[in-house]
């Protein structure tokens, strides 16, 4: 695990020294080691070549894992983030074929396939991932990203300049890309919470895609996908006549293959125990494969938040080296600080995922599994309940007059309770086609009425221009639309499970889960969402993932017999914190205050201040939650701290 960048200069030089600012500025992410390296190309075009690296040594712990890499026989050089799972069977494989190795690292591994197979290497691997190759030969660069975006990858092209890296702030700190906020990604913010992928919160920088790769030759920059959940092809040998029974033993094999591989590490792993049943299935996996597992529980000194024994009962019952790390809510009240700072885009959430990732590299954990995916793609949300009833509505209700639409959706403004849940009915009801999709409407922050108040900034003028924000509208849902249309043909379940990890997942879950790991140079992995599982679950009807009386119906059949019931049937409970009561207290001076300057720094001109401290009021009053004056602080300290 690492962070890495790149810097190419066409018909230019790349200073070292700007290099050496770019990789150190992602020392959190490696600080085991680093390297940097200049490539210089004087044919046929003069090019110069950067790349940097910070090491986390999880893997050949050796100076052979250094990074800057190149392979001799080919001059090409790689930097690479990430772990490729099953390295030792894609080596073996080179092996057969000739290819021989000077060192034991996942790293060379991507090296030396990328030589022998060229672009198609990538269907090789099973791992979370995102690296870059020079290819020395072709005066080309390679660029890939792993199936399931677990690891992120930024992009940033000029007319002089190819830029990438593991960090917005690194793109930022070089110099080379403008600090603009992007309208499109501004947009997505509001809606969400999170900025959706493919745009960033900077204007230019691109994120790379799940499943895709890239490559950049004499200027010309094209992105090919190779992978997608929902259009992956069959799964080999699945016969769809098959049992569930027999299913379920595939998903049980695939899991447990999946548990298995993503143990290789020359250090010790953890795993990350909550007591619900993602994490515990983790647990009993290995268990099942004769592993004593070392696991890691926050707990809570005030009783109202503690699932200590939840956690307890399962690090029991498996019998692993089980570590209680004891914390209050004033110590993760006194980390919200740091946790802002670390954030690599605006996120409403994430400071969790910071402080369960401080404490437990505090306690000596370098990898930790996690169980982070298991409620996409085996139905764990309320929403592949909810989602399908409201597309039979929806679908139903849009042959209903658009007078009468309206109708009904102020009679619900008017007279029911001023409050999130009824802005969201209403805009359902309105649904005049700023509504693509109802699944969109259960992830929403502020709904398209709220988003345009807070976007219609007061001091426009008809000599202004248009609003940079409307004008961005087909940018922000052009994205969406994309997802929607992968996911047409899927049955209803299916198709939440595929928005659900190509949406909330993708752009807030894995990549909160990634840069605030990475602040603690912690490496978190996730068994749950291999993308070969993924396949296997998206082949399979999804009525069979959701039933009335056990959760994750699926997951719970494969792992039949491993999990206790007091697990199975437990309320679902997430890492919950006060925020609701803090925001209102003890963070209330700072919020409150950052709301009201909004006008008067890098947001004057998007966002219209009088709308943001009406959400304010709102919020004190009852009518809207904590999370909506949050995003809208956070935004503004992002943007003080980084532009």
């Amino acid at each position: 695990m690492c962070g890495i960048v790149g810097i190419l200069a066409r018909g230019g030089t790349v200073p070292p020294e700007l290099l050496e600012r770019a990789t150190h500025s992602l020392a959190h992410r490696g600080p085991d080691d680093h390297g940097t390296v200049i490539v210089r190309e004087p044919m046929p075009a003069p090019i110069e070549v950067g790349l940097g690296n910070r090491r986390l040594a999880i893997l050949d712990l050796s100076p052979l894992g250094h990074q800057p890499m190149t392979d001799p026989d080919t001059g090409n050089w790689i930097v690479h983030n990430g772990e490729i799972y099953n390295f030792r069977e894609v080596r073996a494989k080179l092996e057969q074929e000739g290819v021989t190795f000077r060192s034991h690292s996942d790293t060379e591994v991507l090296l030396k396939a990328y030589a022998r197979w060229g672009e198609r290497c990538v269907e090789q691997f099973r791992g979370m991932f995102a690296f870059a190759i020079w290819d020395a030969r072709q005066h080309r660069l390679f660029v890939a990203r792993d199936p399931m975006g677990i690891k992120p990858l930024y992009y940033f092209r000029s007319d002089t300049h190819f830029l990438f890296a593991s960090e917005i702030r690194t793109l930022l700190g070089t110099g080379l890309v403008p600090k603009r906020i992007d309208a499109a990604g501004f947009l997505s913010y509001l809606t969400f919470g999170s900025v959706y992928e493919p745009a960033s919160w900077i204007d230019g920088i691109r994120m790379l895609p799940p499943g895709c790769y890239l490559t950049w030759e004499k200027g010309a920059v094209r992105e090919q996908q190779y992978w997608d959940m929902a259009g992956s092809g069959a799964v080999a040998g699945l016969d769809p006549q098959e049992s569930r029974q027999q299913s379920e033993k595939r998903v049980q094999a695939m899991i447990d293959e999946s548990v298995r591989m993503q143990l290789v590490s020359d250090v010790p792993v953890g795993v990350f125990l909550s007591g619900g049943i993602d994490s515990s299935s983790l647990v009993g996996i290995l268990s099942r494969s004769g592993v004593q597992a070392s696991t890691f529980s926050i707990v809570f000194r005030e009783a109202e938040f503690s699932e200590a024994e939840h956690s307890r009962a399962v690090a029991s019952r498996f019998k692993t080296d089980h570590h209680e790390i004891p914390v209050s809510q004033d110590d993760v009240l006194a980390a919200i600080p740091a946790a802002i700072g670390a954030m690599d885009q605006p996120t409403m959430d994430g400071i969790n995922t910071y402080f369960v990732s401080q404490q437990a590299r505090a306690a000596g954990v370098k990898v930790a599994l996690s169980g982070l995916g298991g409620d996409e793609l085996f139905a764990g949300y309320s929403n592949f309940e909810t989602v399908p009833r409201m597309e039979r509505f929806a679908d139903t209700w849009k042959h209903i007059p658009r007078g009468l639409r309206a109708a009904a959706a102020g009679a619900v403004a008017s007279l029911g309770p001023e409050n999130d849940q009824n802005r969201k009915l209403a805009a359902l009801l309105r649904e005049n086609g700023r509504l693509l999709h109802p699944y969109f409407l259960t992830r929403m922050l502020f709904t398209p009425a709220q988003r345009e108040a807070l976007t219609q900034t007061v001091d426009e003028r008809p000599g202004d221009g248009p609003n940079p924000v409307s004008t961005s509208m087909d940018r922000f849902t052009a994205p969406l639309r994309e997802r929607l249309s992968h996911a047409r043909d899927l049955d209803p379940i299916n198709r939440v499970s595929y928005l659900e990890a190509r949406c909330y997942m993708l752009n807030t879950l894995l990549r909160d889960s990634d840069f605030m790991s990475m602040a603690h140079g912690l490496e978190v992995r996730v068994p749950l969402i291999d993308h070969r599982l993924a396949e296997l679950t998206m082949q399979l009807p999804g009525a069979w993932k959701v039933s009335k009386i056990v959760p994750k119906p699926l997951l719970v059949g494969a792992l039949r017999g491993t999990l206790p019931d007091s697990i199975v049937h437990r309320p679902k409970r997430g890492f919950t914190l006060p925020f609701e009561r803090w925001v209102r207290e003890a963070l209330r001076p700072e919020v409150e205050k950052s709301i009201g300057k909004l006008e008067d720094g890098p947001l004057a001109g998007l966002v219209s201040a009088q709308a943001a401290k009406s959400v304010w009021v709102d919020f004190l009053s009852g009518k809207t939650s904590w999370t909506r004056p949050w995003a809208l602080f956070i935004a503004q300290r992002w943007c003080q701290q980084n532009l």
